[in-house]
């Protein structure tokens, strides 16, 4: 409103300043006056139309605007004949000549207009089809620059919605495998006990029959609660509801502590364990508690898959702010086809693949833990074997 009233007071600034030199200054004034009268009249209509006509389609208001310039252009003639600013004959020369200039007027708002309402209908139609599931379109619109830029953000906005039910399809599918894995891993050892229990409570089994019995019952149970602490805990990482207690840890000594714990289980299958720890500018900053679990489950997952008289080695060594940590075997290696999913829930591997026989939470709670710290975890390329590496900041 405030640039209206500015341009009103121009208008008849601009008047005044060409009549005045001509025909004197109250000529000036009086025109001035009457231009600025009809400006505000024709502006404050303007407004009028556009407050008071939401719901009117683009051609309509196009239309409104020509006949209320044309309608104020009438005026001013008439009321410059009632002054005798003009003759009666000049008067209706001009009313034709703004007559005929309002149909051809009308005309062109509707030729130009034709483009515009026409993309505004097609982007009106897109976002129809999008709402009702279509995600292939791409909105095209050229009249004009803010056509343009609307077309660009629907556009933007379909790659989104395509992207978001992409990730979401892509989480459901996650936890109907998760629910069907679970089922899966917890079926098979209950079943298992199930029936062990049974013989035993009927007394149909030996001792010696049944102390094997018990032995393996043990090992399905503590299977079972190791699964469903992975479980629980790979949920709370990922739900971010943990309470971490980072800090400054010396890593060969944290190194040192996991391959002791674990050297019992690698003599008794025979396999070597190592370190190679390169001197380290400064300690890492870890959770030392969650970090140790990663480096007990990586050692044992590589015990588990190399033969006997094979060897384990755990490498640590400085990489700028990070610490580089691997952990290398010389067992069967990981198969081809299974190398982009071994840190995903529940994903053993094919054959001689890292997780046969387990319940697949391992690796992806290792690399929970090491993206929790802001680190990352890979499989790095081996000849034999299997190497897996993560970073951790110091």
């Amino acid at each position: 409103m405030t640039r209206s009233l500015l341009i009103v007071v121009a208008s008849g600034a601009l008047v005044a300043a060409v009549i005045g030199p001509v025909y004197g200054v109250q000529d000036a004034l009086v025109t001035a006056g009457l231009v600025s009268a009809l400006a505000a009249a024709s502006l404050l209509a303007a407004h009028r139309l556009a407050r008071g006509s939401p719901q009117r389609p683009l051609r309509a208001r196009f239309d409104l605007v020509v006949g209320t310039a044309v309608g104020v252009i009438l005026v001013g003639v008439i009321a410059a004949a009632e002054l005798m600013f003009v003759s009666n004959h000049d008067a209706l020369l001009v009313s034709a000549i703004a007559l005929g200039a309002a149909v051809v007027a009308l005309r062109a708002a509707r030729v130009a207009s034709a483009d515009l309402v026409q993309e505004v209908g097609e982007v009106t139609h897109a976002l129809e089809s999008v709402g009702e599931g279509e995600r292939t379109l791409q909105v095209r619109a050229e009249a004009a620059a803010e056509l343009r830029d609307l077309a660009a953000a629907v556009n933007g906005m379909i790659g989104r919605l395509t992207e978001e039910e992409r990730r979401r399809d892509a989480a459901d599918a996650a936890r109907r495998n998760l629910v069907a894995s679970i089922s899966h891993d917890l079926r098979t050892p209950l079943a298992a006990l199930r029936l062990m229990l049974a013989a035993i409570e009927d007394d149909v089994v030996d001792e010696r029959t049944k102390d094997r019995y018990l032995t393996t019952m043990h090992t399905h149970v503590t299977a079972l609660g190791s699964m469903v602490d992975d479980l629980f805990e790979l949920s709370r990482l990922e739900a971010g509801d943990l309470d971490w207690s980072i800090r400054r840890v010396e890593l060969s000594d944290l190194v040192g502590e996991a391959v002791a714990a674990m050297r019992i289980e690698a003599e008794a299958k025979g396999v070597g364990v190592s370190t190679e720890l390169q001197p380290l500018p400064r300690p890492a900053r870890a959770d030392p508690e969650r970090l140790q679990r990663v480096l007990f489950n990586l050692i044992q997952n590589a015990i588990r898959h190399t033969p006997a008289d094979g060897s384990v080695t755990v490498r640590a060594e400085p990489a700028g702010d990070w610490v580089e940590i691997e952990v290398a075997d010389t067992g069967s290696g990981i198969a081809p086809e299974d190398r982009a999913h071994v840190f995903e829930p529940f994903v053993r591997g094919t054959s001689g693949g890292k997780g046969q026989g387990r319940a697949g939470l391992g690796l992806a709670l290792c690399r929970a833990i090491i993206e929790a710290h802001g680190g990352r975890i890979w499989l790095a390329e081996e000849d034999s074997g299997a190497r897996v590496r993560f970073v951790i900041p110091t």
